[in-house]
């Protein structure tokens, strides 16, 4: 069973993305709001059906939860409006590698070991995107151009485009170092400031947060700067709703499939990332260079790695 929940686990992740891209309109510089919105009302739903199940939250763990919330909703927004700038080929595998950060902070700041095989998947993975950025930025435009042709987007290049994955996958990193924090039972570390949380009321506390970003974000977009409720079509915007439950359903089946196997489950999810290209070279046509794809299957193989290393280290 344990193998069917992880294969959900890593196509709902997977269409998150490639649902968040097809929501993400160039034209529309609001957007990654919207795809805000849409995730933290099917997230605020879900939060409210587990409390009404017995999951009981209060402020206060909402609070001492909100570091690790934050940090995880504004990176999402980074990667929400990375999507307009650059193809999810690239940009999805860059998120992706913020295990590799997180890894290292915990090794820095906490003083948790790294075993040798999870050292090997962060120094793959820290060089294929160094690689991948390189190859992304030195490309000459007229090449670029050709091999978009065929695409559904063409992307101009930028540092811009480059530069907003890797906030997303620093901004990541720091969310699952806060994690490693709050949800490690017995850790001492700043203890003052930061209290142990059981993982279901840390789960609904990140939910109901990012409802509350939703709320902060429909009033930025419809009563701030006035746009018109009457503008979203939804031929348009249900690419959004469908990506914003994936990502819900995608963590759901993430915490059974880990708990039950957590070896074979691991880098089963990590590869998520590589389902998410599949899909954007068949239905959005993305087409990248070699070198984009010889930096991108150092990238998978590192995240694989890393993910086969957690999974070890849970037995």
């Amino acid at each position: 069973m344990w193998l069917v929940i992880a294969i959900i686990a890593m196509l709902c992740w997977s269409g998150s993305d490639f649902f968040s891209k097809l929501g993400s309109k160039p034209s529309d510089k609001y957007s990654h709001w919207k795809m805000v919105m849409a995730v933290g009302l099917v997230m605020g739903i879900h939060a409210f059906y587990e409390m009404a199940t017995g999951t009981t939250v209060t402020m206060q763990d909402i609070i001492y939860y909100l570091p690790a919330s934050a940090m995880y909703i504004l990176s999402m927004i980074f990667g929400y409006v990375s999507l307009r700038y650059i193809e999810l080929s690239v940009s999805s595998p860059i998120c992706n590698s913020s295990g590799a950060i997180a890894a290292i902070l915990c090794f820095v700041v906490l003083g948790q070991t790294i075993d040798g095989l999870s050292t090997v998947g962060v120094v793959i993975v820290s060089l294929g995107v160094v690689f991948l950025g390189i190859a992304e930025y030195t490309e000459d435009d007229e090449a670029k151009a050709k091999r978009q042709l065929k695409a559904n987007r063409k992307y101009s290049k930028s540092v811009l485009a480059i530069l907003l994955p890797v906030l997303y996958c620093i901004i990541d990193a720091l969310g699952t170092f806060f994690d490693a924090v709050i949800l490690e039972e017995g850790n001492t570390f700043m203890t003052s400031i930061f209290h142990y949380l059981d993982e279901d009321v840390a789960n609904v506390a990140y939910e109901l947060t990012f409802l509350f970003m939703a709320i902060v974000a429909f009033i930025y977009v419809f009563v701030i700067k006035k746009q018109k409720l009457g503008s979203l079509k939804l031929k348009e915007e249900a690419p959004k709703g469908i990506g914003a439950i994936c990502e819900t359903a995608g963590q759901f089946a993430y915490v059974y499939a880990l708990a039950a196997n957590p070896v074979g489950a691991a880098p089963i999810i990590c590869a998520y990332c590589v389902i998410s290209s599949l899909w954007s070279a068949i239905f959005l046509k993305e087409r990248l260079s070699w070198k984009h794809y010889a930096a991108l299957v150092a990238v998978f193989a590192g995240i694989i790695i890393m993910g086969v290393a957690e999974g070890l280290a849970e037995l």
